[in-house]
């Protein structure tokens, strides 16, 4: 069966709820071909890449206007009725009421301050899936012309310009920068992003604060590819994911969604 678009899924709530649409919401979401690929955690010390089979992709990260839907349509998921098990208290803490924007969380921004629980319920509720950390990766490679661009030094710089600047600026809206080779926008520049596996990157052997018990293949420990160990966009996104559980939410930690290809 082929998958259901989370922009479907909005508009069908928008017109229930009288929620409105706009075109610079997450949209369509587009196949990439997967491939080899050379991360810069690999499997293990005589592995230097993994192969990632073809698979879906949010062309946007999921803004406040899609999640209010949600959270209309699920109110389980509301701030003032979501179990402190599955978000802490900082859950949409940017918006003026439990399904109300307001004047300091913009319809087309993406949405933040939403935990890992929330992204996931979010991402089953629109037909697919959080993408894993590989896959993210693979998609993040890319910079407009070239399918792998981290070892261009400008393409880096660019990158950690923005990781550099404050985390308290209020994220712009999505759609605003161009869009990779793939045809997917917004993976950097805009905020971090939940992965479906990012429990993964952890250290910690205590599973119960690490959200899904599924581990990536390196388990948390794997070895770091020497061929681009100064990578450190990537070396940072590691760290911010490797410091987060399950419940946490922060102001600049939003997510898109995935599916697998069916054949």
């Amino acid at each position: 069966m082929p998958s259901v678009r989370p922009s479907i899924v909005a508009l069908v709530l928008a017109v229930v709820l009288q929620v409105p649409t706009a075109p610079t919401d997450a949209g369509e979401r587009v196949e990439l071909p997967g491939g080899e690929f050379k991360p810069v955690i690999v499997p293990g010390p005589t592995e230097r890449s993994i192969h990632v089979a073809p698979f879906l992709l949010d062309r946007h990260p999921v803004t406040n206007r899609e999640f209010l839907a949600f959270v209309r349509a699920k109110p389980e998921w509301r701030r003032d009725r979501i179990a402190a098990l599955y978000a802490d208290e900082h859950y949409l803490s940017r918006w003026s009421g439990p399904d109300d924007l307001g004047p300091d969380a913009r319809a087309g921004q993406p949405v933040t301050d939403v935990s890992w629980y929330a992204a996931r319920a979010y991402c089953g509720a629109a037909g697919g899936r959080l993408p894993r950390w590989y896959e993210w990766e693979y998609s993040a490679a890319a910079d407009e012309k070239v399918a792998d661009a981290r070892q261009d030094p400008a393409w880096r710089a660019r990158i950690l310009g923005w990781y550099s600047r404050s985390a308290g600026r209020p994220p712009a809206d999505v759609g605003a920068s161009p869009l990779n080779a793939y045809g997917v926008g917004d993976l950097h520049g805009l905020v971090w992003e939940w992965v479906e596996d990012y429990a993964g990157l952890m250290v910690s052997g205590d599973s119960r604060t690490q959200g899904d018990p599924d581990k990536l293949t390196f388990c948390g420990a794997g070895a770091l590819s020497a061929e681009i160990r100064d990578d450190y966009p990537v070396l940072m996104r590691i760290a911010l994911l490797s410091s987060l559980e399950a419940r946490y939410t922060t102001s600049s930690l939003g997510f898109r969604c995935a599916d697998d290809v069916m054949p």
